[in-house]
């Protein structure tokens, strides 16, 4: 049983019923377990948090559940009143025609789109370096936020707040997608292994090609383009940005140690590896409001061959840097999306229960270390989406392929309602409606009505 040594003058803990916080775009309940808050002069390790976590006895448990929220609790969300707890994850959809979203986008995102519902687009290019996916839509020309403005209004039309997701694949990509067809930027020369693909404009598969690592003065460059892209999401009318810092993605390849081999100040220990997410998210929340955008960070997924050594205290540094930043401004950020690292982007993992047991370990610390809304997503059903909000476990849920093939994903869910299949055929093509805006409602099923 873990005792807190309250005579510490580095630390001390003391048990608090706490309300649940929002994190990271992600609703908080009204009331969440009892857990262990540090009241520190430092900021606790690693080993606090874990060791925190035995002190969740049975009886604890059981109070938590009798308190506990589920996915229909409303919740505050920083300024955000949220009617629910079940989130739009983003989701890439090649449905763009030369980098701008079309009428098709207005319809996709109203379908999901929910009386207090939160919405995250799926990612939005911050520049002409930055796809890797074919027609994607972009966020950095003023065609691309005129464009934006139509997808935004038919979302408030509807009563939902939308984030716009800032987005650069940096390695992951192909030279087609990239200015005369150069190279690939990224953190690192390094290439991505052959057994990752990329899909190319006329959908056949093809390998990452090899990037160059970026100059200290243009990785500046990049950190004032997402500045600006959050500025452009603002001007289309986006509640709020969330910066993408998961997946093997070009923040990711500056996260993850086994990536990351620069030498300059943005290389080398876990302070130089976070600087780049942290000098974005400095410059973004400057732009636009530390309460306006959410952070997106996978430290345990091993997407584009973007592996850390040590993930648990990535995400950790991660965490305390962001609370740091946090509690310096005065306020908080909407929220932290984490992916549980059970999920990739060829499905979920089949772990036996011993890497479940490791996988809930992990989630757990890095929740009870961040101090605000936590968003948890990968592979939730219903029932997982239910257990994580009572447990305590996070603030809201986000649902992807449920939601691709479910656009009135909220409704069925609450009266738990048998759910359309996924064609996974159809989740990249070009097509405006097949697979994207064509399946169908509940009430259609029964014959109540259209949409």
């Amino acid at each position: 049983m873990f005792s807190p040594d309250l005579s510490s003058p580095l630390l001390r803990f003391s048990w608090l019923q706490v309300p649940d916080s929002n994190e990271d775009g992600v609703a908080h309940s009204p009331a969440r377990k009892p857990r262990l808050i540090a009241l520190c002069e430092l900021e606790p390790t690693a080993a606090d948090f874990v060791a925190g976590d035995e002190m969740l006895n049975g009886q604890q448990r059981k109070a938590t559940h009798e308190m506990a929220v589920n996915l229909f609790t409303p919740c505050q969300m920083g300024k955000f009143d949220l009617s629910h707890r079940v989130v739009l994850a983003p989701l890439t959809r090649c449905r763009a025609i030369n980098e701008i979203p079309l009428p098709a986008h207005a319809e996709y995102y109203a379908q999901r789109s929910t009386k207090g519902g939160f919405l995250i687009t799926e990612g939005t290019l911050i520049s002409d370096t930055a796809a890797g996916f074919p027609d994607t839509p972009g966020i950095y020309t003023e065609q691309q936020v005129e464009a934006w403005k139509n997808v935004v209004d038919a979302v408030h039309s509807k009563g939902s707040i939308i984030f716009c997701q800032l987005w650069h694949v940096g390695r992951a990509t192909n030279n087609v997608y990239q200015p005369g067809g150069g190279a690939p930027i990224s953190s690192t020369n390094q290439s991505i292994s052959d057994k990752w693909r990329i899909v190319m404009p006329d959908r056949t598969l093809d390998v990452p090609h090899k990037p160059r690592a970026l100059q200290t003065h243009e990785v500046w460059e990049v950190i004032e383009q997402y500045r600006q892209a959050a500025e452009n999401a603002i001007r289309a009318g986006f509640d709020g940005v969330e910066v993408h810092g998961a997946h093997g993605y070009l923040i990711d390849q500056f996260l993850k140690d086994s990536i990351n081999d620069r030498t300059d100040e943005f290389g080398g220990s876990i302070e130089n590896r976070c600087r780049f997410l942290m000098e974005i998210v400095k410059v973004v929340a400057g732009e636009v409001g530390a309460d306006r955008m959410g952070v997106r960070i996978s430290p345990a997924i091993d997407h584009m061959d973007a592996t850390d050594s040590d993930p648990l205290n990535l995400g950790l540094a991660v965490i305390e840097r962001l609370n740091k930043f946090q509690n310096e401004i005065g306020s908080k950020l909407a929220y932290l999306h984490v992916t549980q690292p059970r999920f990739t982007a060829h499905g979920t993992k089949n772990y036996g229960e011993e890497e479940e047991d490791e996988e809930a370990r992990l989630m757990r610390t890095w929740r009870r270390a961040y101090q605000g809304t936590f968003m948890s997503s990968g592979g939730f059903t219903r029932e997982l989406g239910m257990k994580a909000l009572a447990d305590g476990d996070a603030d809201l849920i986000s649902y992807g392929r449920l939601f691709i093939s479910n656009p009135d994903l909220v409704h069925r869910l609450k009266v738990d309602a048998p759910l359309n299949g996924y064609n996974r055929e159809t989740f990249y093509t070009q097509d405006p409606v097949v697979g994207y805006t064509d399946y169908p409602f509940l009430d259609q099923e029964n014959g109540e009505g259209t949409h």
